[in-house]
């Protein structure tokens, strides 16, 4: 799950103060990569590879005042939804919103509580976008093949094809 920022949250923001600072919510797919073999590094090794990080697609964004009335609604409605996961029309994997720290609206809350521990670290900003974790296992892919992740609402399905 995938947020976007409307405006910077203020100082020890609770639940209800980051509700009011994110803009939409939408799918999305991170690609995450490793040069090392079998995955095997070091902390140091993942900053090298920019946080494994290799890819973000965002599926369609969803304003968030027009699914919740409020962060208690939104973080119901978020540890809620389901996702299911194909390639190539073959189900892979199923997931929910709450395998995600309890899910995605208090995994951003945890990260923006980190984030601020960290001395000289940047503040959330206005134009953010923050990604939560995966509701599933991570897979590897495979040229030719085309991922498919079909989540419950509020969120629309959102698919890939590798090349």
């Amino acid at each position: 799950v995938v947020f976007g920022m409307k405006a910077t949250p203020i100082k020890e923001a609770s639940l209800d103060d980051l509700f009011n600072v994110i803009e939409w919510v939408a799918p999305g797919f991170e690609i995450v990569q490793s040069h090392l073999p079998k995955w095997k590094f070091r902390a140091p090794d993942t900053v090298a590879d920019g946080a494994l990080h290799a890819r973000l697609l965002v599926g369609r964004r969803v304003a968030v005042s027009d699914i919740a009335a409020n962060s208690t609604e939104l973080e119901s409605l978020l540890a809620k939804t389901r996702v299911s996961l194909s390639v190539d029309g073959q189900a892979v994997d199923e997931g929910l919103g709450a395998n995600v720290m309890d899910g995605p609206l208090r995994a951003l809350h945890h990260f923006l509580t980190d984030l601020r521990k960290c001395p000289g670290g940047p503040d959330l900003m206005a134009g953010d976008v923050i990604t939560t974790g995966t509701l599933t296992d991570a897979w590897p892919v495979w040229p030719g093949e085309r991922w498919k992740a079909e989540f419950g609402p509020p969120l629309s399905s959102l698919a890939v094809d590798f090349r």
